[in-house]
């Protein structure tokens, strides 16, 4: 449908008058009505009964004015929205994240984006990072928080923001730490284990490694919430396998020489969506916030 013939019969419609129609598109009375005609022609009905010097919408005419109505409206939202972008960052921006990132990763990210775009308005999403991949990849999420694949997304870029060391910890008072000799991948794998689901990106990474040295993990008990795994390893429940930043008074540290554990947080998002200002502005303080902010 011809965007110039809908305005045409939009202004003849409001005015009563093709004549004031085509004063107001600066055009000859006869261009309007062609305009008109076409419109028509294309709809195949008549807009307007023409009696005498008097003009009236049809009963087709009366059906096409609400959604022209509604399409002039969204055109001028659309320019609006473009002319905007010369302004100050606003509107709204929906946030996937991790419960983990978003109690230790996010709020001096959060407290320094609201204060300096405060016009932007976030929305928040707590999911499992494979979740959020997913939301990313259906389009209903702009952006993610999470721990990074590690593997390629081929619909998603991922932008590694911190590093974040893992390590074996367990109770001060495990039967393993009594053991003459140091504990190793061997002896854990003969103990209950407590992890994240081995289905996640992190549970991944720990698989892998017993898989590599063909040793099999005895997971009693699997939970996608660390703070709840930290919680039920300091009660001598299983040894399990955390972020660093997670370490504390009640858990001791296994270290594992030469074995190095680590994953990736970021910023995902999809290839194919072009990012809003208010998206760039986050990932520019996200950026701001991690390990390398240049």
């Amino acid at each position: 449908m011809d965007l110039q013939n809908l305005q045409a019969f939009l202004l003849v419609a409001e005015s009563g008058s093709f004549s004031l129609a085509a004063q107001q598109l600066h055009l000859t009375q006869p261009a309007v009505s062609k305009r008109v005609a076409l419109l028509e022609e294309e709809l195949g009905s008549k807009l307007f009964d023409r009696i005498g010097r008097s003009i009236g919408l049809t009963e087709a005419g009366l059906a096409l004015l609400p959604h022209a109505k509604n399409v002039e409206r969204e055109l001028r939202a659309a320019a609006q929205s473009v002319r905007d972008l010369t302004g100050a960052v606003g509107g709204s921006l929906r946030l996937a994240t991790s419960h983990h990132i978003g109690l230790h990763r996010l709020p001096p990210v959060l407290s320094s984006f609201s204060r300096e775009y405060p016009a932007v308005h976030i929305d928040i999403d707590f999911m499992d990072s494979e979740q959020a991949y997913e939301l990313i990849g259906q389009g209903k999420a702009e952006l993610a928080v999470v721990t990074l694949s590690p593997s390629d997304e081929a619909s998603v870029i991922s932008v590694p923001v911190w590093h974040d060391p893992l390590e074996v910890m367990i109770a001060r008072d495990h039967p393993l730490l009594d053991s003459p000799t140091a504990p190793d991948l061997d002896g854990l794998s003969h103990h209950p284990a407590i992890l994240p689901g081995l289905n996640t990106y992190t549970g991944q990474i720990i698989k892998r490694l017993f898989d590599a040295r063909g040793l099999e993990l005895q997971v009693t008990m699997a939970t996608n919430y660390l703070e709840t795994i930290r919680m039920m390893a300091s009660v001598g429940l299983g040894w399990t396998i955390l972020p660093r930043s997670m370490r504390d008074a009640s858990l001791a540290v296994i270290e594992l020489p030469d074995i190095t554990m680590e994953r990736t947080l970021g910023v995902a998002y999809h290839r194919g969506r072009s990012l809003s200002r208010a998206a760039l502005a986050f990932m520019a303080t996200t950026r701001a916030h991690g390990d390398n902010p240049a």
